[in-house]
């Protein structure tokens, strides 16, 4: 069944020798100001052999940074650190997008470069704590945007885009999933507006076509792919009209012609199929918790065109080639997941025959 895991793809302007994408995972081991490291680009390059590397999230401004120690794509310096990642993963014959993630309401003041509430679609407070520098805080109701503060939030992700491709990325991932700034927008339990950007099922994913739209305009559809988590309570989120809120909302963005929708699937296989019949390009599908032999299945089958993992590959730096000779795989260390250095995170054993 691995098999129809080993055939080429192409996924917009990106050409994949298989099937197998790394998934985005956060590590926390960026600098206090946001720059990918020379460990950063060990790690990734080390994986290179993933058809694709979506990278952990990735701040699109000051203000979309949610956890310490997390890579921004904002600035010259962060750039620069990111082009160490790019030029690593590409010497080691891999390709790598950007996932551009912006926390909105999920975040802490502590965390941020300036101290200021997390902004959100709304003034509603996310239950949970954060953890900070000081230790975990309860994270505070958050600042609502205002109208022309959305417009502007949606130039953060163009600009942050550009930057991504400056830094040498083969694309981005806009980040709609989990809980975080896009999600928001979407869910009626987190976004209460009465302009256009609330109310209506049409009005609530204007901000998630809107910045992919706008990505998709400043770097090329062909480089620009979305993740989405339908149900996915996360973060303290709910959804009421999931089933309609989301073939919505691909039907929206389908004539944009993107290069990919990356779906993470938490078990409703009616939605799913309904997405997967709607969607006109590449639909990446991340089954969590599913074993291998499932998600290969996905393909054989055409739900999906390409899987993603996520600790199999945080664990197996050479996981493609661990599964092409049926090699044993290393076991993830949860408790080396976030935070710290090498140790979890660079040293994973390679097998050796």
């Amino acid at each position: 069944m691995l098999n129809a895991l080993w055939t080429p793809a192409t996924v917009g302007a990106m050409s994949l020798p298989h099937r197998l994408v790394m998934a985005p995972m956060t590590r926390d081991r960026s600098t206090p100001e946001g720059v990918p490291t020379e460990l950063n680009a060990e790690y990734y390059a080390q994986r290179a052999s993933h058809a694709l590397i979506i990278t952990e999230g990735t701040q699109p401004s000051s203000d979309g940074q949610g956890y310490l120690l997390t890579p921004g794509i904002h600035d010259d310096g962060q750039i620069a650190g990111w082009r160490k990642v790019t030029d690593a993963v590409h010497a080691a014959d891999g390709r790598i997008v950007i996932q551009l993630m912006h926390t909105g309401r999920i975040s802490h003041p502590d965390n941020t470069p300036h101290g200021r509430l997390p902004v959100a679609p709304s003034a509603v407070r996310p239950q949970g704590v954060m953890f900070t520098a000081s230790g975990p805080q309860e994270m505070p109701a958050p600042r609502a945007l205002s109208t022309p503060e959305v417009a502007a939030t949606v130039d953060d992700f163009r600009r942050a885009a550009a930057a991504a491709v400056a830094a040498g990325a083969d694309g981005v991932e806009i980040h709609g999933a989990n809980g975080y700034l896009v999600h928001q927008f979407l869910s009626d339990s987190t976004n209460r507006r009465t302009d256009r950007y609330g109310g209506s099922i049409g009005n609530r994913i204007r901000f998630a076509v809107e910045v992919t739209a706008a990505v998709a305009d400043e770097i090329g559809a062909d480089r620009t792919g979305l993740r989405i988590s339908p149900g996915n309570p996360y973060n303290d989120i709910a959804e009421s009209d999931t089933a309609e809120l989301y073939p919505a909302l691909v039907r929206a963005l389908g004539p944009l012609g993107l290069a990919y929708l990356h779906v993470m699937h938490l078990g409703d296989d009616a939605l799913l199929g309904e997405l997967r019949a709607l969607w006109p390009t590449t639909l990446i599908l991340n089954r969590a918790g599913a074993d291998l032999p499932v998600r290969a299945g996905d393909i054989a089958k055409g739900t999906a065109d390409l899987v993603s993992v996520g600790t199999l590959a945080l664990a197996n730096p050479d996981l493609v080639e661990r599964l092409r000779s049926d090699a044993p795989l290393n076991t993830p260390d949860p408790a080396t997941f976030y935070g710290g250095g090498e140790g979890g995170y660079t040293d994973y054993p390679f097998h050796t025959a």
